[in-house]
């Protein structure tokens, strides 16, 4: 399944390497260490969790569906004009956001107000549906940079203990 939905995102014109980008952005004023590929590792991790493969097939699939006119109005018109009220792309997105504790709904407060990189790209083609989409990178990115995030901190808090013990001796 994690193929599949990594093909739909490429097929979407999203590679991982730009939301492993954003990810960077997102956590390297935290961490003078880190480098892109831990970015693209935790992103990874986040794409293998089957939660986040089901929320990101239901998105681009509405996507898609709205850019055929297979969707019945109003929801057709609703999704195609990314209504401001709609919220259910943001809703979707959120949950992917959380899935590392609430510290990826502040990232993802972020990005979806101050699009950058692949998502503000999605946000505003004119030759796609990506309403669900622009949102669902946005998650993913919170996501990943959330668990970054909370493995800085683990190994922070390691270095920490071992210090201490060492002090001990």
């Amino acid at each position: 399944m994690k193929e599949l939905i990594i093909k739909k995102l490429k097929d979407r014109g999203v590679k991982l390497e730009a939301i492993s980008a954003v990810v960077y952005k997102l956590q390297k004023p935290y961490s003078e260490n880190l480098t892109v590929e831990e970015c693209q590792d935790a992103l990874e991790h986040v794409l293998e969790k089957r939660e986040v493969q089901y929320t990101l097939l239901t998105g681009i699939t509405l996507d898609e569906l709205t850019e055929k006119g297979e969707l019945d109005e109003p929801l057709a018109g609703i999704i195609k004009e990314d209504e401001p009220l709609y919220g259910v792309d943001e809703s979707l997105a959120f949950a992917i956001s959380s899935i590392y504790g609430t510290i990826g709904f502040t990232s993802f407060g972020y990005l979806d107000k101050h699009k950058m990189g692949i998502m503000k790209e999605l946000d505003t083609s004119e030759n796609n549906v990506n309403t669900f989409l622009d949102d669902l990178v946005a998650g993913l990115a919170s996501a990943a940079s959330a668990k970054i995030a909370h493995q800085k901190r683990t190994e922070l808090n390691l270095k920490k203990e071992k210090l201490e013990e060492e002090d001990v001796s």
